[in-house]
């Protein structure tokens, strides 16, 4: 196996990564007659949006970002220009290009970032679309997307398979080391001790490896421990706290005017 392709092969063992293909699978040999919808929903930086990315690519998905302008019209819109064919002008000419694409190709629907699209005539459109082709739809949000999915029983009804996104783990800073540390030695101590400080979040798991092979590039070095370290904080995802004389309410003009004299 050559080192161009295992980035990809990594990605693809994540554990959110696992879960995610096994629902789409789920829905596409669900049996006859049951709904064929599904809900992947989590904090942010769990890596949600990696795995829809992935999983587009493994089952030739149409997949789209909501956005929190444009509605229902901008939400076909994205639909159709993903599925390469030309927009229709009207709202109805754009919902039956989608239908029929949708239709023909047996491609799931991935719609990511859903809560974006949390209001009657946008989640409906995408009901009559499940409900038009059959063909797997899924929604990825934050973590409260499967109850807000609630106040429309038609959409929550269908939903077949919820699947919740859940923390890094020990396996998945393996996985993830060879990508944003790679050639490098890293220790347990140092894994187990960046795994904690990034909160269960991807995100900050991938941020903190980087930072990691940064400072080994820069002290010319292959291997790193948690002594080795020496103690640096790792990346967490908060925001730094106020200054101290900001938080007091002094201006940073103020500041700057006291440090000049």
């Amino acid at each position: 196996m050559s080192d161009e392709h295992q980035p990809i092969n990594n990605v693809a063992a994540l554990a959110n990564v696992s879960r995610f293909a096994q629902m789409v699978i789920m829905l596409q040999n669900r049996a006859p007659g049951l709904p064929g919808m599904g809900c992947f929903y989590g904090p942010a930086g769990l890596g949600k949006s990696t795995a829809g990315i992935f999983g587009t690519n493994k089952f030739n998905a149409c997949h789209i970002q909501a956005l929190p302008f444009g509605g229902t019209k901008k939400l076909l819109e994205m639909i159709v220009v993903e599925l390469r064919v030309k927009p229709a002008r009207t709202v109805s000419g754009l919902f039956d290009q989608a239908a029929y694409q949708l239709s023909i190709t047996d491609r799931p629907l991935i719609i990511d970032e859903a809560d974006q699209i949390l209001s009657d005539k946008m989640i409906e459109a995408v009901r009559h679309l499940h409900d038009q082709t059959q063909v797997p739809v899924i929604l990825m949000g934050e973590e409260s997307l499967p109850q807000q999915l609630r106040r429309w029983e038609r959409v929550s009804s269908r939903v077949l398979s919820w699947v919740a996104a859940e923390e890094a783990t020990l396996q998945d800073v393996d996985l993830l080391a060879p990508i944003y540390a790679p050639r490098l030695t890293l220790g347990p101590d140092l894994k187990a001790a960046l795994l904690a400080a990034s909160r269960g979040s991807i995100r900050n798991v991938s941020t903190n490896l980087a930072n990691v092979a940064t400072t080994c590039a820069m002290k010319g070095v292959s291997r790193m421990s948690l002594a080795e370290w020496g103690g640096k904080p790792f990346h967490s995802g908060d925001a730094p706290m106020p200054r101290r004389g900001l938080a007091q309410g002094e201006g940073l003009a103020q500041v700057r005017r006291r440090s000049v004299a």
